[in-house]
C-alpha cells in the first residue's frame, strides 16, 4: 500500500494517480468454476473501442509520450454496479501499444501498476522497454482502474493526501490521529456515498473481464505489481481459464490484503533502515550523517526526537512526529544506490531542520511532502483508501489500534507505531459489499519477489505462491526492493520473466536470482 518512485501502500506514492462510461448488456451465467460471489458476466456483442490520440493537450506529457510510441487511447463504459449492467455507468481509460510483429503475435498483455490507485495508462512505455524483443509480439494495454487516473474520478476533498502516519509517541498524539482519520472518512462519505460501495478489487476484476471482451480476446496475459499482483490473483479466481501468462511482481499474502496489511512488516522495515545506515556511514564525507551505522541511526533518532518537540520546518512544509517515521520507512525501502543516495539527501535535509537550520527540500522530497501533507494529494490518495476500505472491514474501536501500537512499540519503537496505526477504514461509511476473495486455484503464474521487500514481504509472496498452486516463485535474494521486473535493474530477473512471456513455459522449479 512510489513519491519519487517510493511506494507507500504497495506501490502508491506521489505516483498514485486518478481517473474512470456505459454498460454492456445481457447477462449470462459465469463459467464453470468461477468465483461463486461474482455477478453474472455480461454477454452480447462487445462494444467497439474508439481508439484515438492519447494526448489531451500541451501539458499532457504522458499522453504525448504515448503518442510518440505509437499508442492509441480509448474509453470503455462499464457498469458502476455489475449486478445491474443496464444501470449507471462509469468510464475506464485505456492505452494500447500494438504488437509490431503481427505474424508472431502472442496476444494482449494487461498491466496494473499497483497502489491501489496508481495510474497505469502510461505504464506500457516502461514495460515495453523491459520486455525487449518480446514486446513486439504483444498488444500492451495500460488500464486506469475505476476511479483512478483518467477513468471516472473519485476525490474525497481531503486537506491532506496520503493518510499513512505514525501513531506518535503519546496517547494524545494518537487521539489526534483518530480525529484526522475519522474526518477523512466522513469527507469521503459526504462526497461519494453513492459510489463508495463499488470501489473495490472484485469490481475492478469484473471491469478487466469486460476490457478483455472489448478487446476481442478469449484470454489475456497480465502483469501486476504489488497491489496489482493481488488484483491479478483475484481475477484468476473470479474468471478461471481467461488468463494466458501471468506475472505477479512483489506479491503479498492474498489472505492478508486490506486495511491492516502493514502489520507484521516491522522487522523488514527495521532491517532496511539498518542496511541503509551502514551504506550512509560509508559515505559520511558526502552526507555528514555519521561515520558508523550506530551514529547514523543516532542521527535518525535525533530527527525523530526533534519532531516530537515541534514540527520540523522543511521549505514550505511542517513535518511532524507522525509524518517523519512514515517518511523514514518509505525512504529506506530500496537498496539501489541512487535510491539510497536520494534518501540520504532527505535525511540530511531533515537533520538540518532538526537543528533549526534552513532546510530546503530537493525536488523529490518536495514532491513527496506535497503528496502526503497537502490537498494536492487528495485526488490520488482518495481512490486508494476507497478501494482498500471497500475490500475488507477494519476494527472500529481506536483502542484496538492503540493496544497494537503499544505492543509493537516495545520491539519496534520507530516503525511499530507506523505499521499498526489507525486508518480511515476504521470509520468507513459502509461495510464491504462482498467478502474478501479467497484465492486458491491452479492458475500458472510467475511470482517475483525480493527477500528484503518491506511492503509486500517475501513471506507474503510465498503465501501467494502456495495459493496459486500452478505458480513458480522467482526470488531476488539479498535485495531490498519493491517492484523488480524492469525496475530494479536485475538482468537475471528480467531475462527469466521475458523468457516466460515469450514461451509461456514456466520454469520446472522455483528460481533464484541475486543482485548484480
Amino acid at each position: 500500500m512510489k513519491p519519487t518512485r517510493v511506494r507507500p501502500l504497495g506501490r502508491l506514492v506521489p505516483a498514485i494517480a486518478l481517473t474512470a462510461l456505459i454498460a454492456l448488456s445481457v447477462a449470462v451465467a459465469p463459467p464453470a468454476g468461477a468465483d461463486a460471489g461474482a455477478p453474472a458476466a455480461t454477454g452480447g456483442k462487445p462494444p467497439a473501442l474508439d481508439w484515438k490520440r492519447c494526448s489531451l493537450g500541451p501539458d499532457d506529457a504522458v499522453g504525448r509520450q504515448l503518442d510518440q510510441a505509437g499508442a492509441r487511447c480509448a474509453e470503455l463504459a462499464v457498469p458502476l454496479d455489475h449486478s445491474r449492467p443496464g444501470g449507471r455507468a462509469i468510464k475506464l481509460a485505456l492505452s494500447r501499444i500494438p504488437a509490431t510483429d503481427r505474424a508472431h503475435r502472442i496476444g494482449t498483455l494487461v498491466l496494473n501498476s499497483g497502489g491501489p490507485g496508481e495510474s497505469t495508462l502510461g505504464m506500457p512505455l516502461r514495460t515495453r522497454a523491459a520486455m525487449k524483443d518480446v514486446a513486439a509480439r504483444y498488444d500492451v494495454i495500460g488500464l486506469d482502474p475505476r476511479f483512478v487516473g483518467r477513468s471516472t474520478p473519485l476525490d474525497c476533498g481531503w486537506p491532506i493526501g496520503l493518510w499513512l502516519r505514525s501513531a506518535g509517541s503519546t496517547r494524545a498524539r494518537f487521539d489526534h490521529q483518530v480525529a484526522v482519520q475519522r474526518d477523512l472518512a466522513e469527507r469521503c462519505a459526504q462526497r461519494h456515498a453513492d459510489v463508495l460501495p463499488y470501489a473495490n478489487t472484485r469490481d475492478t476484476a469484473r471491469d478487466i473481464d469486460l476490457v478483455r471482451r472489448a478487446l476481442g480476446e478469449r484470454r489475456i496475459s497480465f502483469l501486476g505489481y504489488s497491489y496489482g499482483s493481488y488484483l491479478g490473483a483475484v481475477y484468476t479466481q473470479m474468471f478461471p481459464g481467461r488468463t494466458d501468462r501471468v506475472v505477479l511482481d512483489s506479491a503479498g499474502d492474498p489472505g492478508k490484503w486490506g486495511p491492516r496489511a502493514m502489520r507484521g512488516t516491522e522487522d523488514e522495515a527495521d532491517r532496511a533502515l539498518r542496511a541503509w545506515a551502514s551504506w550512509a556511514a560509508g559515505r559520511h564525507g558526502t552526507y555528514g550523517l555519521g561515520a558508523t551505522r550506530a551514529r547514523v541511526l543516532a542521527t535518525v533518532d535525533t530527527i525523530v526526537a526533534a519532531a516530537e518537540e515541534r514540527p520540523l520546518r522543511v521549505g514550505a512544509y511542517e513535518v511532524d512526529d507522525q509524518a517523519v517515521p512514515y517518511l523514514l520507512s518509505v525512504g529506506s525501502a530500496n537498496d539501489r544506490p541512487e535510491a539510497r543516495a536520494e534518501f540520504a539527501a532527505t535525511v540530511r535535509t531533515l537533520n538540518e531542520a532538526a537543528h533549526g537550520r534552513p532546510a530546503e527540500p530537493g525536488a523529490e522530497l518536495a514532491g513527496f511532502l506535497a503528496f502526503v501533507l497537502t490537498s494536492a494529494g487528495s485526488p490520488l490518495a482518495s481512490p486508494a483508501a476507497a478501494i482498500t476500505c471497500g475490500d475488507r472491514a477494519a476494527p472500529g474501536d481506536p483502542d484496538v489500534y492503540w493496544d497494537d501500537v503499544q505492543r509493537s512499540r516495545a520491539r519496534h519503537p520507530l516503525f511499530g507505531p507506523v505499521k499498526n496505526n489507525i486508518w480511515p477504514c476504521a470509520f468507513w461509511p459502509d461495510e464491504p459489499r462482498e467478502p474478501l476473495t479467497h484465492v486458491a486455484n491452479p492458475t500458472p503464474a510467475l511470482i517475483v519477489s525480493a527477500t528484503g521487500d518491506t511492503a509486500t514481504t517475501y513471506e507474503g509472496s510465498k503465501a501467494m505462491h502456495r495459493a496459486l498452486t500452478g505458480s513458480r516463485l522467482l526470488t531476488l535474494r539479498g535485495a531490498i526492493a519493491h517492484g523488480i521486473y524492469g525496475e530494479y535493474g536485475n538482468a537475471c530477473v528480467d531475462a527469466k520473466v521475458n523468457a516466460y512471456l515469450a514461451t509461456g513455459a514456466l520454469p520446472a522449479t522455483d528460481q533464484t536470482c541475486r543482485p548484480r
